[in-house]
């Protein structure tokens, strides 16, 4: 279905040029990252009182092809095993015949153009993320996630932005590093939103007549997307239940994504001296895209991304406030204490429903506001 040599390839080829630094720069920059990676470990386990790793390694710092690899990677890791899957669905048959084969190989290597070109353009603009899955380790001794920030587009960021770099720096890495306290510090997650994702996928139907309908929807979605309309091709190419599962792992994903944003900007007062500064003007570069990178931004799902920076960052912030840090961290408990959508969007829901509504009316206690 995908060529991921290809893959790699168009997006290593098409991907933009970071910015030029010296060597000796870019020295300074990958031993800075790494240590305060370290730095930042420190203050998330403490602030947020999740059990993490105690000593983990520091992140891994890439370039920008070095993130489209390690996102291919990925990527073969979860999917290559469901496409199998789907292909066993679609019977013996059907890739039968000389012509098919054919017909499949081209197919897979367009669809790997396609996901190269994707890659290319996110390997600009993502500053950091941890990596969930990753090829398995031979000898068992590697972690199953790794933390990776992208030097070049920190670098890049920083300058356009104008604000002072080693804030900078921390401040990304409190919000990667608070995504590491969630994966390794719950043990249950990482392998919850691989079961979304796997559902999600193994829900697609294969029907031809279906597909183009769906093949339809992704036509009207980009015309939209272009006008200035909402939507994206995330919405356009699902079914009905991969729609209910989506959901799902919408709203976990906005718990995590608002989660880091709340700890980047909660801890940030007292180890970044010009957090306001940067939050608000990183905030006013979210908001300034030109026309076409909007499009391209609602096209992908990215907007959504950033809605839950927003919605999770309400919620978590609202939770805390009511309930204190060890209120709200009985959102890791399970997955049924993970909040719906809805209660998102109205935080008092979820804690009538988890921590108890009487909790409203209790302060939090001194070390946990």
């Amino acid at each position: 279905m995908i060529d991921w040599n290809v893959a790699v390839q168009a997006g290593t080829r098409l991907v933009r040029p970071g910015p030029q630094v010296s060597h000796a720069e870019a020295r300074e920059v990958v031993t800075e990252l790494r240590e305060l990676s370290k730095v930042a470990h420190g203050h998330v386990r403490d602030f947020t009182g999740m059990a993490s790793e105690l000593d983990p390694a520091p992140a891994t710092i890439v370039d920008r092809p070095g993130w489209i690899r390690a996102n291919v990677d990925g990527f073969r890791v979860v999917l290559e095993p469901l496409m199998e899957q789907m292909s066993q669905r679609r019977g013996p048959g059907a890739f039968g015949g000389a012509g098919n084969v054919v017909v499949q190989a081209v197919g897979s290597r367009v669809t790997g153009m396609q996901v190269g070109a994707i890659l290319a353009y996110m390997a600009s603009r993502v500053l950091g993320q941890y990596e969930l899955f990753l090829p398995p380790d031979p000898s068992g001794h590697a972690p199953t996630g790794r933390l990776t920030l992208v030097a070049p587009n920190i670098v890049h960021v920083e300058q356009e932005l104008g604000v002072e770099a080693h804030d900078f720096r921390l401040w990304v890495c409190l919000h990667e590093e608070t995504h590491r306290a969630q994966f390794t510090g719950v043990s249950w997650l990482r392998e919850y939103v691989q079961e979304q994702m796997t559902e999600f996928l193994l829900a697609s139907d294969l029907d031809p007549g279906v597909m183009l309908e769906r093949i339809r929807d992704a036509a009207e979605a980009v015309a939209d997307a272009v006008r200035g309309g909402d939507a994206n091709l995330i919405d356009a190419i699902q079914s009905p239940e991969q729609r209910a599962i989506l959901d799902r792992l919408t709203a976990v994903m906005t718990l995590v994504e608002g989660h880091g944003d709340y700890v980047m900007d909660a801890v940030g007062p007292e180890v970044v001296p010009s957090v306001q500064q940067i939050r608000s003007r990183f905030q006013g570069r979210r908001d300034g895209s030109s026309k076409l990178d909007k499009t391209i931004r609602r096209l992908l799902g990215i907007d959504l991304k950033m809605k839950q920076y927003a919605e999770g960052s309400r919620f978590v912030r609202r939770v805390v406030t009511e309930v204190g840090m060890s209120g709200f961290n009985q959102v890791w408990q399970s997955a049924e204490t993970l909040p719906t959508h809805d209660e998102i969007k109205e935080p008092t829901l979820w804690i009538d429903r988890v921590v108890g509504p009487r909790a409203i009316d209790a302060p939090p206690k001194a070390n946990e506001a």
